[in-house]
């Protein structure tokens, strides 16, 4: 248990953080609101010690780390490198890319940046040989307004490694929107480069998918992994790529190979996978499988597109096999534990994939009233609206994490579905809480297998 006076570190955001005040050249007019996805209103300075989502170069690393032999460097001071000791602390994995930060001090302030910069990339150039370098930008970048483009291009001339500037506005992004951002532009940029270099590749003579949006710090993300990977060799579907997480930066090449592209989590990935299907026709299916109806729903996806280019399997039969004798979900709701909360009343948070999903597990599988359903992902409101609408009383998007403290008092629930914040407003309620979303602490980076989809 951590006190809630104290700062906390939790994966995915809810790091202890002041958000630094963007210049008046980047500000936003209050009441505007961009329609793009991944852009939002900037609304001056907000201090808090906690926050659903980290800043826009926390997603940026999440994805460089990822991926195999991919080096990251920032341009930020000191402090802002939480990132090495928060991912080493809390994933299992033991061998990961750490990332440098090209130190801003003193000496830089008065003298500019780009001789530093330049010397970070090369050296690291020439120390770890890496596939590709991903210089991102903070907030001190931004501040500074450095040209961090015109400093790759001076790089790339003394590198024998790919070097891009991670694409993501620090003010107007978060965490998982500058994820999927930067994801999308490092898929796309090897996709570009073998075309150009004339290497195509044909799809593959077996059905086969692309798994896009599992990456390092993400909740539960490596075992949802190996549920999905199982699922598709069941239904005779080979795993053609697993992207970013463990994957190597030339294997991207290859994504063009598979018949589709799954996208499990909305946060991340959703941009590669339009990407794919616009330059190459690779549909994609962004059903997050979390219970039994919507894992049956994910499977009849699948169908709709396999079916009419003759992959011959019975995915009915194999829906009705896993939905009665594999699935626990029908036992336990006949079971004393799950009758002893049929009626009584929960509420539910999280990031936009996974509220809504347990939202409809409770409700549609469980017999449990959802109170109220909320999401910080305020980028994604619409979409989460959708899919709660008319399985709970009461929609809630916020990021304010007092305002949800404030709304599950009021409600007075029986058990709390929610991030570890809501963990902790569960110990000072005395109310039981289930963790189903990041940001998350230690304990839901389990050494056993708790797969949440499939």
């Amino acid at each position: 248990s951590v006190p809630l006076s104290r700062p906390m570190v939790a994966a995915g955001g809810g790091f202890v953080a002041g958000q630094v005040p963007s210049p008046k050249s980047n500000a936003t007019p209050a009441g505007l609101e961009q329609t793009d996805r991944g852009d939002k209103a900037v609304m001056g300075m907000k201090l808090a010690y906690w926050m659903y989502t980290g800043p826009a170069h926390i997603g940026t690393l999440r994805v460089a780390s990822s991926f195999r032999n991919v080096h990251a460097i920032m341009h930020a001071p000191l402090g802002d490198d939480y990132f090495n000791v928060m991912r080493s602390m809390l994933e299992r994995q033991r061998d990961f890319t750490p990332v440098t930060a090209s130190i801003v001090d003193r000496h830089v302030l008065a003298r500019g940046s780009q001789e530093k910069v330049v010397e970070n990339i090369t050296r690291k150039d020439k120390e770890d040989k890496p596939d590709l370098i991903l210089l991102t930008p903070t907030c001190t970048s931004s501040i500074l307004q450095e040209d961090l483009s015109n400093f790759c291009k001076r790089a790339r001339e003394s590198t024998n490694s790919d070097v891009i500037l991670a694409d993501v506005n620090h003010y107007r992004v978060n965490e998982h929107q500058a994820s999927d951002r930067t994801l999308a532009q490092v898929v796309s940029h090897y996709l570009d480069k073998a075309k150009k270099e004339g290497r195509t590749v044909g799809k593959s003579e077996k059905p086969s998918a692309n798994i896009i949006g599992t990456f390092t710090l993400g909740f539960h993300n490596a075992h949802d992994m190996r549920e999905l990977k199982r699922m598709l060799k069941d239904m005779g579907i080979e795993t053609n790529l697993v992207v970013p997480e463990g994957a190597s930066v030339h294997e991207l090449e290859n994504l063009p190979k598979a018949w589709f592209n799954i996208v499990p989590y909305r946060e991340v990935g959703l941009m590669a996978a339009e990407y794919m299907e616009k330059e190459f026709g690779t549909p994609y299916v962004d059903i997050c499988p979390m219970g039994v109806t919507e894992t049956a729903r994910f499977v009849r996806s699948i169908e709709a597109l396999l079916k009419p280019q003759g992959h011959d399997f019975d995915f009915g039969r194999y829906i009705d096999e896993q939905t009665r004798f594999v699935s626990q979900s029908a036992w336990f709701s006949r079971s004393i534990d799950c009758q002893n909360l049929t009626g009584k009343r929960a509420v539910v948070f999280g990031d936009a994939t996974h509220a809504a999903a347990m939202t409809k597990v409770l409700v549609k599988e469980m017999g449990i009233k959802v109170a109220w359903a909320g999401t910080f992902c305020k980028h994604d409101a619409d979409w989460f609206r959708e899919h709660v609408s008319g399985l709970c009383d009461e929609v809630l998007i916020t990021d304010d994490h007092t305002q949800v403290g404030d709304m599950i008092a009021r409600a007075e629930p029986a058990a709390i579905f929610g991030t570890q914040m809501e963990r902790h407003v569960g110990k000072r309620l005395d109310i039981p809480c289930g963790v189903i979303s990041a940001p998350v602490h230690i304990q839901n980076f389990p050494l056993t297998y708790r797969p949440f989809l499939g």
